[in-house]
């Protein structure tokens, strides 16, 4: 009973669909642009070389991962400042299991219990404690990193993953020159979140918890449950990611996953996830993902300076922010007409 009440109270109207379908008509708009754009201004046309799209692809799927699980936990009305210390923890506890045991398989398991375990930690107090999502992500951001730099001491250590073949082909591997096990992941990940988002009951709470979590509550909803493993689920992406990159490096460093924060989020934001919670697609989020990949790798290729790219990134969410306002403004003047008839 509540599934179907969400469904319908979900349905857009012609007015919403056609917005709905403009908006992500625009974020694949922008990010053609600026393939085309880097491949025409990039000095002899190194972003479509081969070497250049693999270094991408391999390095951009890692953080799209991440991106993803954080645009879902934002349609949930949640954000997650935390997951760049999440990914430097689980890569710490690959690191050290792996030593311990000599198993990249049983490291893996341990990493992955890490980031549940962190975002199990992070939703219970967001949920239980009643703190707003972002200082209480804020507070796990800054003790994550604090932490792994007293455990590690700072140094930057080896991770012979080289002595596993199967692990280092299911992680680094490649089909082709160009198609990554990275690039395979981040899109089987894409699919498996927008299969629980779109077909699943739970996907339906995802949205009702986030449009409005008293309303959801009063279908039956538990919106703090639906939360709760909202986060789990970014911190079982967060352990995935620095897996993956860990064994592409084959080294642990305490500067990993630095800056992802607010860059997931703003890949979340650029593929038309409302910032309010409720509204926001995993296709949307996929490509803005890849905007943000694109834009910090024009930038590198382009040989400008790297504060560039906060200045970038800074416009292009901000632009995409108003036009979100926008579109949410036009999707409730449709919705009130409808009801008005």
């Amino acid at each position: 009973m509540a599934e179907s009440a969400t469904s319908t109270s979900a349905a857009p109207g012609a007015g919403t669909s056609f917005l709905e379908r403009f908006r992500l008509a625009g974020v694949l708009a922008v990010l053609m642009g600026l393939v085309v754009g880097s491949a025409i201004l990039t000095p002899q046309h190194t972003f479509v070389g081969p070497a250049n799209l693999r270094t991408l692809l391999s390095l951009g799927a890692e953080f799209g991962i991440v991106a993803m699980g954080v645009g879902v936990l934002m349609i949930a009305g949640e954000f997650d400042l935390s997951v760049g210390s999440i990914l430097v923890m689980c890569a710490f506890v690959f690191t050290s299991v792996l030593g311990a045991t000599g198993s990249p398989f049983v490291a893996a398991f341990g990493a992955f219990a890490c980031g549940l375990l962190i975002g199990f930690i992070n939703g219970f107090i967001v949920v239980r404690g009643h703190i707003v999502s972002f200082i209480a992500t804020l507070g796990t951001m800054l003790s994550l990193r604090g932490l792994v730099e007293i455990l590690s001491r700072g140094v930057v250590r080896t991770v012979p993953v080289a002595d596993h073949p199967v692990f280092l082909a299911l992680t680094t591997g490649s089909i082709g020159s160009i198609l990554s096990a990275q690039l395979v992941w981040f899109v089987l990940v894409a699919i498996a979140l927008y299969i629980l988002v779109t077909h699943t009951r739970f996907g339906n709470w995802i949205y009702a918890t986030g449009d409005n979590a008293q309303a959801a509550r009063a279908m039956g909803i538990r919106t703090g449950n639906v939360k709760i493993i909202c986060f789990m689920i970014v911190g079982f992406l967060c352990a995935f990611a620095a897996i993956l990159q860990t064994a592409r490096l084959t080294a642990f460093s305490v500067h990993m996953g630095q800056g992802w924060e607010l860059r997931a989020v703003a890949a979340a934001v650029v593929g038309g996830t409302s910032l309010q919670g409720g509204r926001g697609s995993v296709v949307g989020i996929f490509l803005g993902a890849l905007i943000i990949i694109v834009v910090d790798n024009m930038i590198s290729q382009l040989r400008l300076a790297y504060e560039w790219t906060y200045v970038v990134f800074g416009v292009v969410t901000l632009g995409s922010v108003l036009l979100d306002l926008w579109i949410e403004r036009r999707i409730d003047r449709s919705a009130a007409a409808s009801a008005g008839r």
